[in-house]
Parts: structure tokens; C-alpha cells; sequence
């Protein structure tokens, strides 16, 4: 029987999920630099998602981005609790403390999940760097500790996965599909193939 680990501080316990983004309806309060990476994070993961940016000025940049998707609405005003109306997510980027706990303050009350920028204690969840080859995304978490270790990851991580990745996963989908037996079984075929892709690959690795 296996033991549950009980929480300990010191350690990475963030559940990891990968959300329906394009399904969901998307706050962003700040129109500056910061609001611009977390928006422009947002739509290239996911870019049907519907985005509503509140701020009191809005950048050119971030104005000259929106142009280029219908999906993002821009509304130039100071935030106020109306503004959580109709979301399922928010995303607080501004450099106001004072406003920013305000944003935290309210989406609780509202049973909305918040992610405050550079404040990991007012944050409900967090924003991973990403590495993406096609149809693969991993996600990397510090903990919020270091978004720059983060980072130094994808870049890794992107250069050391090969782009026929995304072949693969598709060849994969298909041979999973024509696979016979019960489910112990299709997971032993599929755990043999895997390998042996995998020992290829070193293979190929280890003559260059």
C-alpha cells in the first residue's frame, strides 16, 4: 500500500495541470512590460483564449498586439472590483503593492484563482516557462523562486529535445490506436516501443 508524502514547506508542492485556457474567460489587470509578457505567454499557448486587459494606460505594444487577435478586448481605466465580472482566471500585472493585494483581496472573495507578477505569496497559481515541440509542452517550476533558472531550463531543455518530436507523438497516436489487448497489455507494447526508440536514439546521440 502505497504512503502519502505529507507536505513539507521546504519542498515543491504545486499540483502541475495544464489548463483549457481557450475554454476559460482571462482577467489581466497592468498595461505596461510585465503586461505584455504575461499576455503574449498567454496567447501563444493558447490562442483562442478570450482576454480582457483592464489598465489605466495600455502600451502601444500591447495595443498593436491586440489589433492582431479579436480575441483580446483593451479597456483603458483604473481597476475596480466590477472588472472580475464574467472571468474564470486573473492575472494582476502592476507595479502597485497596494493595488495589487487588492486584486488578490478580491478574486478570493469571488472564488477566483489569481496570479500576482514577482509575488509568489499573493499567488493562487503560477505561470511555468514552457518548452514546446509541437504537440509536447513541458512545463518548469521553481516554486517561484527563480523564473531565471526557469528559463535557463527551456532553453535546454528546447535545445536538447529533437523536432521530429512531434512526428513521433503522431506515429505513437497512431500504433496506440491499432493496438489489441487489455489495458496492463497495450501499456507493456507501448512501454517496449518507447524504449526502443529511446536506445535508437542514444544510439544516433553517442555517434555524432
Amino acid at each position: 500500500m502505497n504512503s502519502i508524502t505529507s507536505s513539507n514547506p521546504d519542498n515543491n508542492n504545486l499540483f502541475p495541470v495544464f489548463l483549457k485556457l481557450e475554454k476559460l474567460r482571462l482577467l489581466i489587470v497592468g498595461g505596461g512590460y510585465v503586461g505584455k509578457e504575461k499576455l503574449e505567454a498567454v496567447i501563444q499557448n493558447s490562442p483562442a483564449t478570450s482576454v480582457k486587459l483592464v489598465a489605466e494606460m495600455i502600451s502601444n505594444d500591447i495595443q498593436e498586439f491586440a489589433v492582431l487577435h479579436k480575441n483580446i478586448t483593451l479597456i483603458e481605466k483604473r481597476y475596480d472590483m466590477n472588472d472580475l465580472d464574467a472571468v474564470d482566471l486573473v492575472i494582476a500585472a502592476v507595479n502597485d503593492l497596494e493595488v495589487s493585494q487588492q486584486i488578490q483581496i478580491d478574486a478570493r472573495s469571488k472564488r477566483l484563482l489569481v496570479n500576482v507578477a514577482d509575488k509568489p505569496n499573493l499567488c493562487d497559481f503560477y505561470l511555468s516557462s514552457v518548452v514546446r515541440k509541437g504537440n509536447l509542452k513541458v512545463a518548469i517550476s521553481t516554486n517561484g523562486k527563480s523564473p531565471t533558472i526557469a528559463k535557463r531550463l527551456k532553453d535546454f531543455f528546447t535545445d536538447l529535445l529533437p523536432d521530429e518530436l512531434d512526428e513521433i507523438l503522431s506515429n505513437m497516436q497512431l500504433i496506440r490506436e491499432s493496438l489489441h489487448g487489455d489495458f496492463s497489455e497495450k501499456v507493456k507494447q507501448l512501454n517496449d516501443l518507447t524504449r526502443i526508440l529511446a536506445e535508437k536514439q542514444i544510439s544516433v546521440d553517442d555517434k555524432k
